[in-house]
C-alpha cells in the first residue's frame, strides 16, 4: 500500500495548500449538514473527488495483489481490444514492401537486422535437425493428450476453435477418422491451443527446440501453441494481444499468411502476402501486423511457435 500512501499524503499536501481545512473531512460523513455558509461547504467535492479516487486506488491496488497471474473473471471483447489499443507508430511496417527469406542466418545478424523490427521475415532452416516433422500428426497430439491432457492444468490452457464449434481440445481431438483424413462429404477443420501443461510441454519440446537463430541473449515464452487442420480454413484476419514478437514453424503443409498493417498506417504500409512452407518459420510481431492465414491443399498443415524477448 505504500504507494495509495504515497499519493495520499501528496493529496493532503496539495489541499492544504489550496487553503482546504483537513478537520473538514469528517463532515463527510454528515452530508446532510452541510450548508452554504458551512466552511467545510467550500472544497466538498474536490475532497469527494479525493476520497473516491483513494477507494479506487485501494481497490485497484488489492485486486492486482488477488488475481496476479489469474485468469480473468471477464474478459474484453475482441473487437473492443482493437477499439481501445493504441495506436502504432508506423516505422515497424514503412519499409518492408516483401517478407525477406533467409538460411544459415547469425544469431547476431538477425538480432540486429530482424528480431526486434516487428517484422516479418522467414527462416527456411530452423526444423531440419526437428524430429517434429516426423512424428507430429493428428493421431500423436490425440494419444498424448489421453495420456496427459486430461489434468487440471491442462484444461486452462487457451483454446482456438475458430469456425469448427469445438468446445475444448478434447473434442477437437476426439474426430472420426474420416473426418481427420478429409474423405469426401466430411466438413473441414482447424484449430489451435496454447500447450501450458509442464507435462506436455516436456513430451512435445522432445521433437522441438528453440529456433537457432534467435538472439543468444533472448528466451522463449514457456509456453508454446500448436495450430493444426486441413484445407478450407484457418485463422480469421485479427491482431494479437501479446507483449512479445513471435516465431511460428510450419512442420507440415503449408499456409498463406496475408499480412495487413494496422488502420493508422494503410497509408503508409503495404498489405503482404506469403506462403510458409513445410520447414520454414515464419517470425513476426503479431501485436502489430493484422494476420489471417489460409490452409493450402495438400498435407493437414502443423505448426508450433511461442513468443521470444
Amino acid at each position: 500500500m505504500d504507494e495509495v500512501n504515497e499519493k495520499l499524503k501528496n493529496f493532503i499536501i496539495n489541499s492544504t495548500a489550496s487553503g482546504i481545512k483537513l478537520n473538514c473531512l469528517p463532515s463527510f460523513s454528515r452530508h446532510r449538514e452541510w450548508k452554504r455558509d458551512n466552511l467545510c461547504y467550500k472544497g466538498s467535492r474536490l475532497y469527494q473527488a479525493i476520497i473516491a479516487f483513494l477507494i479506487l486506488a485501494a481497490a485497484r491496488h488489492y485486486l492486482d495483489e488477488l488475481f496476479t497471474n489469474e485468469d480473468c473473471t471477464i474478459e474484453m471483447p475482441h473487437q473492443l481490444q482493437k477499439a481501445f489499443r493504441p495506436p502504432e507508430n508506423c516505422n515497424f511496417c514503412r519499409e518492408v514492401r516483401h517478407v525477406p527469406r533467409l538460411s544459415n542466418v547469425n544469431p547476431d545478424e538477425f538480432e540486429r537486422i530482424y528480431a526486434y523490427t516487428g517484422g516479418p521475415v522467414i527462416v527456411a532452416d530452423a526444423t531440419v535437425n526437428w524430429t517434429a516433422t516426423k512424428y507430429f500428426d493428428y493421431w500423436f497430439f490425440k494419444d498424448v493428450y489421453q495420456t496427459y491432457g486430461r489434468r487440471k492444468s491442462a484444461a486452462r490452457c487457451q483454446f482456438f476453435p475458430y469456425r469448427t464449434g469445438f468446445r475444448n481440445i478434447y473434442e477437437a481431438l476426439n474426430l472420426s477418422e474420416a473426418r481427420v483424413n478429409y474423405e469426401p462429404g466430411q466438413e473441414p477443420w482447424y484449430f489451435g491451443w496454447s500447450n501450458c501443461d509442464p507435462e506436455i510441454v516436456k513430451v512435445l519440446r522432445q521433437h522441438y527446440g528453440r529456433p537457432y537463430f534467435l538472439p543468444r541473449a533472448s528466451e522463449n515464452n514457456p509456453v508454446d501453441w500448436v495450430f493444426m487442420g486441413g484445407t478450407g480454413l484457418g485463422a480469421h484476419m485479427h491482431v494479437d494481444n501479446v507483449r512479445l514478437p513471435s516465431w511460428q514453424s510450419q512442420l507440415k503443409g503449408a499456409k498463406e499468411w496475408i499480412l495487413a498493417p494496422p488502420p493508422e498506417c494503410y497509408y503508409s504500409c503495404n498489405f503482404l502476402t506469403v506462403v510458409v512452407r513445410t520447414g520454414d518459420t515464419i517470425v513476426l510481431d503479431t501485436n502489430k501486423w493484422y494476420h489471417r492465414t489460409n490452409v493450402l491443399s495438400g498435407e493437414i498443415s502443423i505448426t508450433v511457435g511461442a513468443e521470444y524477448d
